[in-house]
């Protein structure tokens, strides 16, 4: 993008800028050290070890001005690595379904966050409750929604609950583990059709996909097939990201673990508030490195 590259420019020119001023200091105090030389009494030896002490500083000097420098150019960047715009797409848990303060789910606590460290950050939240995977590849024609991502610097995409889900509603009154292992692999390709299309849109955005996790642990923590059908789930979205390059997978299933307080809200299946913040601080581990490199 046109942005990266004149922010590479500056880099380059704060570089040599860095470099230039390193030289100009450490001939400066060469120039120091002889003047001091020549002004000491002819008849007075200067002692090697004063000589010694004279060279000693010189590094320690020019370090420090390097430095000095290179905070500055590091502190001028930062007002670049802000601006970056973030597309949040998929289901009810993009949307923030669940939430009961209203502030958006994972994304909306996100984007706040964000905005206290002084980021500038732009977010186009395009979750839909219900959304499976076969739907979330028709919403993929929406103008909007291209026009969005074509911007994007990062992409966020949860999607794959109401997949499993349908399942779950379809076989409710003889409910077995083979139309979880049927289903997966069908889900693999229209998932791996998703990351395809977005990559194809904005070859530069770094795309990440969070995982499942198991709402029904905390109250069927006996029943091992849950945990092993969202691993089994989990397992197949992993190997539809490893496909691209671009594209990063979030685990979500262990975030839960252990967690004393609720988590979840009133349907049992959304997280709440505090589930939300559990996801966004994942979701911000996984961003730090890249809001500071995106604009570079």
């Amino acid at each position: 993008m046109k942005k990266k590259k004149i922010l590479l420019s500056i880099a380059a020119i704060a570089v040599c800028v860095t470099v230039a001023l390193t030289f100009i200091t450490q001939e400066s105090i060469n120039e120091e050290i002889e003047s001091n030389l020549l002004e000491e009494d002819a008849s007075e030896e200067v002692s090697e070890q004063q000589l010694q002490d004279y060279t000693q500083a010189e590094p320690n000097e020019t370090e420090e001005f390097g430095n000095s420098v290179r905070e500055a150019v590091k502190e001028a960047l930062r007002i670049f690595k802000k601006d970056t715009h973030i597309v949040a797409i998929g289901d009810s848990l993009t949307q923030g379904v669940g939430d009961e303060t209203g502030n958006g789910g994972y994304v909306g606590i996100l984007e706040q966050r964000l905005l206290d460290q002084n980021f500038q950050v732009t977010f186009d939240n395009f979750g839909k409750r219900g959304n499976r995977t076969d739907q979330l590849l028709n919403r993929l024609d929406d103008e909007e929604i291209v026009d969005s991502i074509e911007k994007a610097d990062i992409v966020l995409i949860t999607i794959g609950a109401n997949d499993v889900m349908k399942i779950v509603r379809d076989n409710f009154m003889n409910l077995t583990v083979e139309p979880f292992n049927a289903e997966r692999d069908p889900y693999g390709h229209r998932l791996s059709e998703i990351l395809s299309r977005i990559s194809a849109m904005n070859e530069n955005a770094k795309i990440y996909l969070l995982g499942f996790y198991n709402p029904f642990e905390r109250y069927f923590n006996d029943i091992e097939a849950l945990d092993q059908i969202i691993m089994g789930w989990n397992n197949e979205s992993l190997e539809a990201v490893n496909k691209y390059e671009q594209v990063d997978f979030i685990p979500m299933q262990d975030i839960f673990n252990q967690v004393n307080e609720p988590i979840l809200a009133d349907d049992n299946f959304h997280p709440n508030h505090e589930g939300y913040q559990m996801m966004a601080d994942r979701v911000l581990e996984y961003l730090e490195n890249d809001l500071e490199v995106v604009t570079e």
